[in-house]
């Protein structure tokens, strides 16, 4: 039996291209030799001090509380745990379209098997410290002209790779998933090689 590739994506859980992408990483992993392992970042870390319109801004005040709740989840249970929680707010927030707040949380919590008093994290700033070393973990190899999702993997000659995206939607499934995580290494670890991009003309597409 191969060894499985450990891979490491952040996410920010409000992020719906992100969860596409997450759902496209869980194909991949049943296609190819590789072990997905989910980070947290923060759009609200992101784009503090930034100018942005007043319903985005109002979306980043209303992010800290998910980033929160998985960053304390990851200290009570380990890494692990995260990739569950990840999977029911997500399944929340982007199918189910609820609204992000307490009563999302203590679901989602119930629903990945954890401590539903988790919950009361989301107002918790001293949890601040360690979400900022997370995402900045996350963020430093490719700066912050990006947002979610970003994932770091091995490259080439056994160096790290890290890049943003890759932005798709619907997430590829089976086979196409592999094909698509194969192309994505080899532009990735191509040395001096930075952008590959088209105009999107879809909204994520949830299947």
């Amino acid at each position: 039996m191969n060894e499985r590739t450990s891979v490491d994506m952040w996410f920010d859980p409000i992020c719906p291209w992100a969860w596409v992408t997450s759902r496209w990483l869980l194909e991949v992993e049943q296609v190819r030799d590789v072990q997905v392992r989910f980070r947290v970042m923060s759009l609200s870390v992101l784009n503090e001090g930034r100018e942005l319109p007043e319903p985005y801004q109002e979306a980043m005040r209303t992010g800290w509380g998910p980033v929160r709740v998985c960053i304390a989840a990851e200290q009570r249970y380990g890494s692990a745990a995260v990739g569950a929680l990840y999977t029911a707010l997500g399944t929340r927030i982007h199918l189910g379209k609820e609204q992000v707040g307490r009563e999302l949380f203590v679901a989602a919590l119930t629903d990945a098997g954890l401590d539903p008093e988790l919950a009361e994290a989301a107002e918790d700033s001293g949890l601040d410290t360690a979400l900022r070393q997370s995402h900045e973990e996350g963020m430093r190899p490719v700066g912050t002209e990006v947002g979610t999702p970003v994932i770091h993997a091995p490259g080439p000659e056994g160096r790290k790779v890290a890049f943003f995206g890759p932005v798709v939607t619907p997430a590829p499934k089976g086979e196409a998933a592999g094909r698509l995580w194969d192309g994505v290494l080899l532009v990735a670890g191509t040395p001096g090689f930075f952008e590959l991009k088209r105009t999107r003309d879809l909204d994520p597409i949830f299947d």
